[in-house]
């Protein structure tokens, strides 16, 4: 199975996540892992498995330890 590369609006349209929200984590660098094409204006994308995992990373479970 082929890691699908997704676009901020394509993250946005699957997750909930905004596209400013998404570009705010990226500028603190606490989101998920994303790739930027060489450039001055480089276009950003997202890997799935990226989104999967840190997701994953960030699953509490009762009682607030971490997944």
């Amino acid at each position: 199975m082929k890691d699908e590369l997704l676009s901020p609006k394509q993250v946005q349209a699957e997750y909930g996540f905004s596209t400013g929200t998404l570009a705010n984590w990226r500028w603190a660098g606490s989101g998920p892992a994303f790739i930027k094409t060489p450039g001055r204006s480089g276009r950003i994308k997202y890997r799935r498995s990226a989104i999967e995992e840190w997701l994953k990373a960030q699953t509490v479970q009762a009682g607030g330890a971490a997944a």
